[in-house]
């Protein structure tokens, strides 16, 4: 029993660690421009049975970001994601979606980028946690008919707390690459890396709220200038 709850810990802290180990392998980088700010979002999911029985393995996704930079004094994106889904098993989801980026960095133009994608997501309980493994493969509309083309990858994972339950470890790490070169989505190759660590509280099977530190490491559109986001991010998850 002790050996089990040894080896529980480890493969724990270990996972912790690797998706960790991402934040202080970008930090290390040259010519790298650090900033502070927030991220808040509020996230909705659930069966389109609401709207009729027979579609019980349809899903719907609501979602709406709103993001922070400049050490708190600017506002500079918000997003909204909507996709419906269809659920191949207890585990797997397959999902078609759109995302619609108005952004206003400083000193640059605003752009009003608009993202059209496929997604697929597996949730694999174990004796540790929860993984959650999401792939998504965007196409990005950023200006004209200019398209960028940029897989993303996330894995999640969310460890329970023994003394209580409610209360979860979470941490997840997400990258991004770059397909194509465009005109005004950069060269081809990385684009960015997201690594999160915080704690989710569950209030009951309908809601659940999530707070942590999000880095945020990017690459510039010719890959010689990097940016690091060193973000606070809260989430509220509604299930329906």
């Amino acid at each position: 029993m002790g050996n089990n709850m040894i080896k529980k810990k480890i493969k724990l802290w270990g996972i912790t660690a690797v998706i960790l180990g991402s934040f202080s392998m970008a930090s290390m980088a040259d010519d790298l421009l650090q900033d502070a700010g927030s991220w808040m979002q509020i996230v909705g999911e659930g069966s389109l049975k609401v709207v009729d029985p027979r579609l019980e393995k349809g899903r719907i996704w609501l979602e709406g970001q709103s993001r922070f930079d400049d050490n708190w004094n600017h506002w500079y994106q918000g997003m909204v994601r909507t996709a419906v889904g269809y659920s191949l098993s207890d585990r797997a989801t397959i999902w078609a979606g759109y995302t619609w980026l108005p952004t206003q960095n400083v000193g640059k133009s605003y752009v009003s980028q608009q993202d059209v994608w496929p997604a697929f997501r597996y949730v694999l309980p174990t004796d540790i946690g929860t993984f959650s493994f999401r792939t998504m493969f965007e196409s990005n509309f950023i200006q004209g008919d200019d398209v960028r083309f940029r897989p993303r990858q996330m894995l999640r994972f969310m460890h329970p707390l023994e003394f209580e339950p409610r209360l979860s470890l979470i941490t997840w790490d997400e990258f991004f690459i770059r397909v194509n070169s465009t005109k005004f989505g950069g060269q081809s190759g990385f684009d960015q890396n997201r690594a999160f660590a915080g704690l989710g509280w569950t209030f009951n099977k309908n809601f659940r709220a999530e707070g942590g530190y999000l880095n945020q490491y990017l690459d510039d559109a010719t890959h010689t200038n990097n940016t690091m986001h060193h973000l606070i991010m809260g989430s509220l998850f509604i299930n329906f």
